[in-house]
């Protein structure tokens, strides 16, 4: 699929679409072969568990806001005006443990099956759904850590 000219409305996204995907608002906002990019906003004490995108390089612009990154113990703060790299391989997790709303703009490159992924997954709640269903489109959910 090739990208489109024009614009995508601040207010809307591409066909007026936007999903509901793990109590984060995602809304498409340019959706190509070669890249896939949505604005995000993330509520506070949400999160996306450790994952892994094996065929795609991952990034977030931060709009407003404060997240963090894990990849495995290392923790990276971001906010406003940062840019947070998460190449295709790397398992990480993201979390707004801010205690307020973050706003962001995240990236995948190449597109691949994202863009459908976050379609099927819009309002599912079932975690062993959620990581079923994202295996099926190319991001592999690492499991939960040992309680003991």
């Amino acid at each position: 699929m090739n990208e489109t000219q024009g614009i995508t409305p601040a207010a809307s996204g591409l066909g007026d679409v936007s999903w509901n995907v793990v109590g984060h608002t995602y809304t498409p906002k340019l959706h190509s072969d070669n890249v896939f990019i949505w604005h995000a906003t993330v509520p506070a004490d949400t999160f996306v568990p450790p994952h892994v995108h094996p065929t795609q390089d991952e990034w977030i612009y931060m709009l407003t806001g404060e997240m963090e990154v894990e990849f495995g113990a290392e923790v990276h703060k971001a906010g406003p005006g940062d840019t947070i790299r998460m190449p295709r391989g790397i398992a990480h997790g993201i979390f707004n443990r801010s205690g307020a709303e973050a706003t962001c703009v995240f990236g995948v490159a190449p597109a691949r099956k994202l863009f459908d992924l976050f379609g099927v997954l819009d309002g599912v709640t079932d975690p062993q759904e959620l990581v079923r269903l994202s295996a099926l489109h190319e991001v592999d959910f690492l499991p939960p850590p040992d309680a003991g």
